[in-house]
Parts: C-alpha cells; sequence; structure tokens
C-alpha cells in the first residue's frame, strides 16, 4: 500500500510549471515541511553554466543607451531571452554586460547547441 503522504510530496516534486525558454525550466523543485505543518515547495539553485558550454556566433559591441532585453529581441527573437545572453558570457549580474560602452557580447547558439561559429 502507498503511503499518500509520500505520493503527495512525489507529485510535487515532479517537472516545474516554466516553460522551456525559461531559465528555471530544467531546475527542480524542494519541499521543506515547516514546524506548523505547512509545505512549502521552492527552486533548488540554478548554477549558470560556463560559458565553454555556447558556440559563439557573432559578437555586439554595446552603444550608449543599449538595454539587455532589447539585444534578446535583436539577436534572440525574445526580450526575456536576455539571460542568455548572460550565460553565454558568464555574467551573473545582467546589467555588468551593458554599463561598459563598446564592450564585446558574445552572441551564442543555446546551451549545449553546436554549429559553425561565425556563420
Amino acid at each position: 500500500m502507498s503511503d499518500p503522504l509520500q505520493a503527495l510530496l512525489d507529485s510535487a516534486l515532479k517537472a516545474n510549471s516554466f516553460p522551456p525558454t525559461s531559465r528555471y525550466y530544467n531546475v527542480k523543485t524542494a519541499s521543506l515541511l515547516t514546524a506548523d505543518g505547512t509545505m512549502l515547495v521552492y527552486l533548488r539553485r540554478r548554477f549558470v553554466p560556463g560559458s565553454e558550454r555556447f558556440t559563439v556566433v557573432q559578437q555586439h559591441r554595446v552603444s550608449a543607451g543599449e538595454r539587455l532585453d532589447h539585444l534578446g529581441a535583436t539577436y534572440l527573437g525574445d526580450p526575456e531571452q536576455y539571460w542568455r545572453l548572460c550565460d553565454a558570457n558568464d555574467a551573473v549580474r545582467p546589467d555588468e554586460l551593458t554599463d561598459t560602452l563598446n564592450r564585446a557580447i558574445d552572441i551564442a547558439l543555446p546551451e549545449g547547441t553546436t554549429g559553425v561559429p561565425g556563420a
């Protein structure tokens, strides 16, 4: 016979509800039972992948007033994908990518995708 509490926990800990385009899509969930019996479900830590896991296809030089969401829209087709630019450039703080004028930002394929650099 199955334990009902374990069945509830197992169902709560399965895949999260983030869309495939979210940086949290593959992040596992965990749970914590508080002293008052409340079950808190939370995301485990997301580790930023190293830039060596990306194939760079071009670079962009930062101009005055540029924003990362605009670069995401321009190069990735979606402003909410700015986090992919951060990952490909080892940036934990998004603003650091556009803080320095003329900085080169790598534009890369999605993590783990191979291709021809500069194509």
